[in-house]
């Protein structure tokens, strides 16, 4: 591999196991991933992608892409091959003429959520604000706006790509609309995104929003109600049941962190008094240890969960979409509740519906519009120590919601294999997914990911 061949070419920077900077470039946000890449591509624009992917594809050489580092399994690190980063791609241009906002494939979620709501506006997205805007999107998106406004990929109006083969192409509605269809869900199957394009919508600077917290203990009885206070609510309301142990931070009590609790987190995507009606039930029901849910700015909201999933801990999730919160379910989720012993294991119970539910299915790739809720069970430590326990129970804990699984969100998946990912677009849109990347990737050239193969 002539590296300096790479280098002459490049507007960015190449980086090799020999050079400065090696080791904190080769790491992603997991830090139970340790990978040595033999190359790390440090994109400054797309000449620089497209001369990465021509040079790889010379070369013979593996590759991973990463734009956040965000992905469970480090699918956007390998051993041995090429990362192509995308993490200086940093531009933003947001228009409030046409409420569009453009931004590269390395911006995260927090970068693209001030300059949004600088204009009074937002794009549905994630809820960790360090978490890459491409995995996410690529994925389907979702997050705390996505009931009124549909997951990110229903805002998303065109996308530049750059190809396997290396070509430059954009993709929309009527422009290469496989390939659209294939990337709203699809994942980074089909190529590498270096520009998405947004439509915005009007939120905030405030929003009614944050957490309830309830003993662990009392965790049957907060479902039973939140089942029911749930159903039928408006779309501006989007709700995450979150179990873990209470964190140590400022706002939360002393005596209260370290114990077991269950949360119902919420956001209310409009005025924010009706929000704070809607809420009542909520913040009074039963007898809570901590309630945070206040208004506040959207900002402040889309940074909540950011101390509990900081960079380099050690993190494993199992995933799963169920129809519904049944008498059942209720009894797993309040066992394993009691279950947790790491600082940083936890649960997000995620409710869907709302306007995702009303995009026509075959409208995009991403499958489980339909689902009630999404699971997704974190068994997290901060180093390595402890690490296998935490798996052993995300594992135990997924098996027994297994009689009610019906799909999985494919960015909550780990490295599960083929029949995972045919489980996550289901049958149909497995199919029509591979013959997208007959048409685009036809060498599976990008394999590193939720793999679709063209086979």
């Amino acid at each position: 591999m002539k590296i300096e061949e790479l280098r002459s070419a490049f507007r960015g920077e190449v980086v090799t196991p020999d050079d400065a900077g090696y080791g904190e470039h080769r790491k992603v946000w997991n830090g139970s991933i340790d990978r040595r890449p033999a190359v790390i591509a440090r994109c400054a624009g797309v000449s620089d992608v497209r001369t990465a992917v021509r040079f790889a594809r010379e070369h013979d050489i593996l590759v991973a892409v990463r734009a956040g580092g965000h992905s469970f399994p480090g699918l956007s690190v390998c051993d041995g091959g090429m990362v192509i980063d995308l993490g200086l791609m940093k531009g933003v241009r947001v228009d409030p003429a046409s409420e569009r906002v453009r931004a590269q494939g390395g911006v995260l979620l927090g970068e693209l959520d001030r300059e949004t709501q600088a204009f009074g506006y937002a794009v549905p997205a994630g809820i960790v604000t360090h978490t890459g805007l491409a995995g996410l999107t690529l994925g389907g998106g979702i997050g705390w706006i996505m009931r009124k406004f549909g997951l990110t990929i229903d805002s998303l109006t065109s996308v530049d790509v750059v190809t396997a083969d290396g070509e430059f192409v954009t993709a929309d509605e009527t422009e290469h609309p496989d390939l659209f269809w294939g990337v709203r869900g699809g994942g980074g199957n089909f190529g590498i995104v270096t520009e998405f394009e947004f439509r915005m919508h009007r939120l905030g600077p405030d929003v009614m929003a944050g957490p309830v917290f309830w003993a662990a203990e009392d965790a049957a009885d907060v479902l039973h109600f939140y089942r029911d206070w749930v159903a039928g609510c408006p779309d501006e309301l989007m709700t995450i049941v979150v179990q873990r142990r209470a964190p140590d931070l400022p706002a939360v009590p002393r005596d209260l962190v370290g114990r077991r609790v269950i949360a119902v987190a919420a956001c209310y995507a409009g005025d924010v008094a009706e929000g704070q009606r809607v809420m009542e039930p909520l913040k009074s029901f039963g007898a809570p240890v901590l309630d945070l849910c206040v208004p506040k700015p959207y900002l402040a909201h889309q940074r909540m969960f950011d101390p509990s999933f900081r960079h380099g801990c050690w993190y494993y999730v199992r995933s799963c979409d169920l129809a519904a919160l049944t008498d059942e379910v209720i009894d797993v989720v309040a066992d394993f509740g009691m279950q947790i012993t790491s600082p940083i294991t936890s649960v997000a119970l995620w409710q869907m519906g709302g306007a995702v539910a009303r995009v026509d299915d075959g409208a995009t790739a991403f499958h489980g519009r339909h689902a009630g809720f999404t699971f997704n069970i974190n068994g997290n430590s901060l180093t390595g120590d402890g690490f296998e326990e935490q798996r052993a129970w995300a594992r135990g804990y997924w098996d027994a919601l297994s009689p009610f699984h019906t799909s999985v969100y494919v960015n909550f998946l780990m490295e599960e294999g083929e029949e995972r990912v045919r489980q996550a677009y289901g049958e149909e849109k497995y199919e029509r997914l591979k013959a997208v990347k007959r048409t685009y990737d036809p060498t599976n050239f990008f394999r590193l990911n939720q793999n679709i193969s063209p086979a």
